[in-house]
């Protein structure tokens, strides 16, 4: 079994150093930077960079390790400036929850690095920089962050209209500054379709959906789950009609109502959606597709997405539960498609270098409005913490001499 397996459960990448031929010690042990005429060696940047390759990180791997491996320094610095000290204790529990994270027992998963010529203080080195800088955010920021009722009820937003559920088709067409008059007179154009066959035969030609082939046709949707501001524009419909061109983030989409029909039961208000968004470098190139495929047959929650991204770009992975109002158009639109943890692979970034894997993880009722509440009010103290956290980082750094060699 090889170490992608084995970590298929974990976080995040960890501090981690591999053994090399004495033949090299002496250039791989000298500085490749000094933070505070503290060194961070060639050794731990190559090591690290190696690590990241094995787990398929993506990237400049030696300048994101050298990077990281400064900050690792100043997040020291910073606790050890605060006297904050981890027991052998407290480090063995991180050992174990990280490990766990991959399904794994920590001895297991010392085995598992040592087998790619990880050495084991190298991950015990990672756990213990991250509880570090974990209690250092806490006495600094943790007063700071005070969550007022106001910002609960302004993230928790509207569920929208229920009731009603629709049958509808769909072309969606990317947009970007230098094809944007030309989208948007095709867009116009569609919108005068009055045909159902004339606007399969559209979503055939331009749409960029998943829905393309089967002529962009939908299947039942709750009204209430597609993006608040597409609602009264498509409840206004009859069948047959189109709506206008309406804005996503780097799209347009347009709609055709097919029917429209009162539900059996009355539609669920939703107080919170969870969701996760793993970002894949390429685009829609063959590379990147095959990577979606691959990821989509080998995962079954939202959970099973850490791993995926173990050791990636923390950037590459968010997920998060949000109002449905706070959710950007474009995923909401592929959410509101899609079951719980059901994968859409049909959206990129703006500039179309990476391909977004959208999953769907849950939502939450407003009828279990005070859950919806505590999840809303940990994510915005969790966000808020972390923003402060980046920012002192970021003042850490300026403050600090650094030379790089």
């Amino acid at each position: 079994m090889t170490l992608k397996h084995l970590i298929c459960g974990a976080l995040t990448a960890g501090f981690l150093v591999a053994g090399t031929p004495e033949s090299h010690a002496q250039n791989l042990f000298s500085p490749a930077a000094t933070v505070n005429e503290r060194a961070v060696t060639y050794y731990e940047v190559d090591q690290r960079a190696k690590f990241y390759k094995a787990i398929r990180r993506f990237g400049d791997l030696k300048r994101i390790a050298k990077d990281e491996l400064i900050a690792d320094r100043l997040k020291l610095e910073a606790g050890a400036a605060l006297g904050v000290e981890i027991s052998d204790e407290a480090l063995a529990d991180g050992m174990a929850e990280f490990a766990k994270r991959g399904n794994l027992e920590t001895s297991q998963f010392l085995k598992a690095l040592a087998a790619e010529g990880v050495d084991p203080q190298t991950f015990r080195d990672f756990v213990r920089t991250g509880l570090v800088w974990r209690e250092v955010v806490a006495a600094r920021f943790r007063g700071r962050v005070q969550i007022s009722e106001a910002e609960i009820d302004a993230a928790l937003g509207s569920a929208g209209q229920s009731g009603l559920r629709v049958l509808l088709s769909e072309i969606i067409i990317p947009v970007t500054p230098e094809t944007e008059e030309q989208v948007l007179d095709v867009a116009n154009q569609i919108s005068e379709i009055r045909s159902f066959a004339r606007f399969s035969e559209a979503a055939q030609q331009v749409s960029a959906s998943g829905t393309r082939d089967n002529g962009g046709r939908l299947e039942w949707l709750p009204l209430n789950r597609l993006p608040a501001p597409f609602q009264p524009v498509i409840l206004e419909l009859k069948p047959g009609e189109v709506t206008p061109p309406l804005e996503l983030e780097q799209a347009v989409a347009i709609f055709q109502m097919r029917a429209i029909e009162e539900m059996p039961v009355p539609a669920v208000k939703f107080a919170a959606i969870e969701y996760g968004v793993l970002r894949i470098p390429g685009g829609r190139s063959p590379e990147a597709l095959a990577r979606a495929t691959e990821v989509r047959n080998s995962i079954d929650t939202c959970d099973d997405l850490y791993g995926v991204n173990y050791g990636g770009p923390e950037a590459a992975l968010t997920i998060e539960a949000k109002a449905p109002a706070d959710i950007p158009r474009d995923i909401a639109l592929e959410l509101a498609k899609l079951d719980r943890h059901e994968i859409s692979t049909a959206l990129t970034s703006s500039n179309g270098s990476e391909l977004l894997l959208v999953m769907m993880c849950g939502r939450t009722a407003a009828v279990n409005e005070q859950a919806s509440r505590a999840d809303v009010t940990n994510a915005l103290r969790n966000r808020r913490l972390s923003a402060y956290a980046d920012g002192y980082l970021d003042q850490l750094r300026a403050e600090a001499l650094i030379v790089e060699k």
